[in-house]
């Protein structure tokens, strides 16, 4: 856009030190909701910088969050001009964690989630597990217990 503003690559490498508010262990790129940094001219002309994110859900309260964490990482790296686009389309799914963030999740007692295997504890990995409720900590994630070290873990639902 202009001599002084930072490419793109280095936009992407600060929002992934943003956080997830619901998943600290994550960040906003890990997850999968940012889809989109460009910069464009704002109605002045002036370079503005566009993030596009996708939320987890339509109602996710998380998101809210995440645009004023974004706008706080951006101006502390100097960047004052930003516009936050919600898209609800295409949806998120959780195909769109890659595989470092399922292992961040496991590492962080959270089973990630996962479409063609049976759930396993991410504590002990034993699959002799029970889902005591459908919602966990956040409508996202069911409760369940390990059988075999007796630990409550949350599993993110594949949605």
């Amino acid at each position: 856009m202009n001599a002084s503003a930072p490419d793109t690559g280095t936009i992407w490498s600060w929002l992934a030190e943003v956080p997830d508010p619901e998943l600290p262990v994550l960040s906003i790129v890990d997850l999968g909701i940012v889809r989109d940094v460009r910069w464009d001219k704002g109605r002045d002309g002036s370079p503005t910088l566009c993030i596009a994110i996708t939320p987890t859900y339509t109602a996710c309260p998380a998101t809210a969050a995440i645009g004023r964490d974004i706008q706080h990482a951006m101006s502390a790296h100097g960047i004052a001009r930003i516009r936050l686009e919600v898209s609800l389309a295409p949806p998120w799914t959780t195909d769109a964690i890659g595989a470092a963030a399922r292992e961040k999740l496991r590492s962080y007692g959270i089973a990630p989630p996962e479409r063609s295997r049976a759930v396993v504890c991410p504590r002990c990995a034993s699959a002799d597990v029970r889902e005591v409720s459908r919602f966990g900590s956040t409508p996202c994630k069911a409760l369940y217990r390990c059988r075999a070290c007796l630990e409550p873990f949350d599993l993110f639902k594949c949605h």
